[in-house]
């Protein structure tokens, strides 16, 4: 007989709920000593149960939203909802911002250099909801209220460029990235390697 323990894994809570996450894990946390053919018996028996858990956490990420307020001097200049963002997204915006060269000793094309500002504003911009894209970055009344002040705008990205000050968006990322599942500790490690 074989030695079977697993262990659930929680994603993108705050620090409260991960230790009362915690308690309840040490209340429910039981191990049991199965050989392969009751391993196979307990696997079949909560299959439906690992479907709907699938399915209720897909759905759960397609519905979390987290609202941010842009408000300096006491002021809520104005706010908007953002969601997480998948891996697709994340490299969707990078790709785009990216300049490629051709690499004459490889044949093929190479990352060059990345504009950041672009693509931080690209992630900003696919992390707001429909609903308020449509109200702020993608508003026409906007862009010819900003045009008329001598900016160039063309675009939502260059409202969230315009209207956002550097480390708004820095946290504002950082927010992005916290509901998409990167935790900031995991985000420092990486960034040391």
């Amino acid at each position: 007989m074989s030695k079977e323990f697993t262990k659930g894994a929680t994603a993108g809570e705050g620090s409260n709920a991960k230790e009362n996450m915690q308690e309840t894990e040490l209340q429910y946390e039981k191990e049991y000593e199965t050989g392969e053919e009751d391993t196979q018996k307990l696997i079949r028996a909560n299959e439906e149960d690992f479907i709907q858990g699938l399915i209720d956490a897909a759905e759960f990420v397609s519905d979390e939203t987290q609202r941010i307020e842009i408000v300096r001097g006491g002021r809520l200049f104005f706010a908007f909802n953002i969601r997480p963002l998948g891996s697709e997204e994340y490299e969707k915006c990078r790709k785009k911002h990216t300049k490629f060269v051709r690499n004459k000793q490889f044949g093929m094309k190479m990352p060059e250099d990345t504009n950041r500002v672009k693509y931080q504003s690209a992630i900003i911009y696919e992390a707001t909801i429909d609903e308020d894209k449509e109200k702020l970055w993608d508003n026409r009344k906007v862009w010819k209220a900003l045009n008329a002040k001598k900016e160039r705008i063309m675009n939502g990205l260059d409202v969230i460029e315009y209207t956002l000050k550097a480390g708004e968006k820095d946290k504002i990322l950082e927010a992005i990235d916290e509901l998409s599942g990167y935790e900031p500790n995991n985000l420092e490690e990486v960034a040391k390697n």
